[in-house]
């Protein structure tokens, strides 16, 4: 809900964050983007609207630490930065929230183009190009839609016809090992933070 300024009557575009930086939501600026603002955001933001199993939400953090884990094994050999590109896919959200994809659709083209902006200045921010190579974001895309179908079939109640429809069935990837059990907030919040700081440290040396 946009909130007016006293002082002249306009809405408030701006988000403040705890690490005390200002957000604006329609003209981001990378300066204004921390870390550890999307790390406690992401981990406070639950996935298919909470209609998921488990004594904890499952969290918009644990899929991306789920997703860069299954674009690892799609691509073995990706790089760091590929990996920051992984780990980073869902990171608007931390401000927009995970809107659930029938209702994006209604929403419409504002909604694509405020996440993009956030986007963008998220990459800037930590040093990505502004946008991805069409084949890393085809390759990002199959991993999160591999992560939608065992969340679909494994915390959401889809049947497996049903995530096949929606996410197409994950021929040949063997999902062995992929814990999809939710975890606490402050736990998957420090992983995010962890995961992202090894790659952040790898790329620099």
């Amino acid at each position: 809900m946009a909130v007016a300024d006293r002082s002249n009557g306009t809405p408030r575009a701006w988000q403040r964050m705890l690490s005390g930086r200002r957000l604006d939501l329609l003209d981001p600026s990378p300066l204004d983007i921390e870390i550890s603002d999307i790390a406690h955001g992401l981990a406070r933001v639950a996935r298919w609207n909470g209609q998921t199993i488990g004594e904890h939400a499952y969290s918009v953090a644990q899929h991306s630490l789920l997703v860069e884990q299954i674009f690892n094994r799609i691509v073995p050999d990706a790089s760091q930065e590929w990996q920051m590109f992984a780990l980073l896919h869902d990171a608007p959200e931390y401000v927009i929230g995970d809107m659930i994809s029938p209702f994006k659709a209604v929403m419409g083209g504002n909604y694509k183009l405020i996440e993009t902006r956030l986007e963008t200045a998220i990459h800037l921010r930590f040093s990505l190009p502004a946008s991805m190579p069409a084949r890393l974001k085809s390759l990002i895309k199959r991993a999160d839609r591999v992560a939608a179908y065992f969340e679909a079939t494994r915390l959401a109640g889809f049947t497996e016809s049903e995530a096949t429809r929606y996410f197409g069935r994950p021929h040949g990837f063997d999902p062995d090992g992929l814990d999809l059990t939710p975890r606490p907030t402050q736990v998957v919040q420090a992983e995010f933070l962890t995961r992202f700081q090894s790659l952040d440290q790898s790329r620099k040396g």
